[in-house]
């Protein structure tokens, strides 16, 4: 068993999720307005999609590729829409500060706010086809591109690449929290705005590309 191919999956996840992108936006806006914790619950959605998507291309599910890549117009269809949706969506949220004696009430609205930021960078991410084509060719150029059929080194890749996508979310929202002190409700509002800006113009691109 080869190391290495855990250490090479590890620099690929933290090379494709370092780039600041529609989730990096989120995960930042999300950490300022909720928390350290939803931020990298944010970030956890696109790692999963992205462990998911170097499944396929490193132990060479040829025939689950051929079917994301026919299916890629209408996953970038419901990507596009579900951004412009997301950007709407945080362009008009209302800061709500955080209370750590919160009732219970409020607590069961934490787990459930955790869960839509899984869930919707999770989708964000899994929507988009271009993701697979590009760790396909990572994998290639590598020489494991699933056509050796050495699973073991595949696993240690793919798991490689969640670490190290993981790792990047955990730095990133931990580095904002940092700053989270100094944002009233005014400056988060217009934090609210500027990344939904942001999220918004990234999805009609995305849309607009299609036509």
């Amino acid at each position: 068993m080869d190391l290495g191919f855990f250490l090479k999956g590890l620099a690929l996840g933290l090379a494709v999720a370092a780039p600041v992108g529609p989730i990096g936006v989120l995960c930042i806006r999300r950490t300022l307005a909720h928390g350290r914790l939803t931020g990298f619950v944010t970030g956890l959605g696109t790692a999963t999609a992205d462990t998911m998507y170097t499944s396929v291309a490193g132990f060479g599910l040829t025939s689950v590729a051929a079917l994301l890549t026919g299916i890629r117009f209408w996953m970038a269809l419901v990507g596009g829409l579900f951004l412009c949706y997301m950007g709407a969506v945080t362009m008009l949220a209302q800061p709500s500060p955080q209370d750590p004696l919160a009732p219970p009430g409020e607590r069961v609205r934490e787990r459930g706010r955790l869960l839509g930021a899984y869930l919707s960078s999770f989708l964000l991410t899994i929507t988009n086809p271009l993701t697979i084509l590009s760790f396909a060719a990572v994998f290639a150029a590598m020489g494991n591109a699933g056509g050796n059929h050495d699973y073991a080194s595949a696993a240690l890749l793919v798991a490689g690449v969640f670490v190290g996508s993981a790792s990047w979310w955990l730095i990133l929202s931990g580095a904002t929290s940092l700053l989270r002190a100094r944002f009233d409700a005014r400056w988060l509002r217009w934090v609210n705005r500027g990344s939904g800006l942001i999220i918004l113009a990234v999805g009609v691109a995305a849309l607009v590309s299609l036509i």
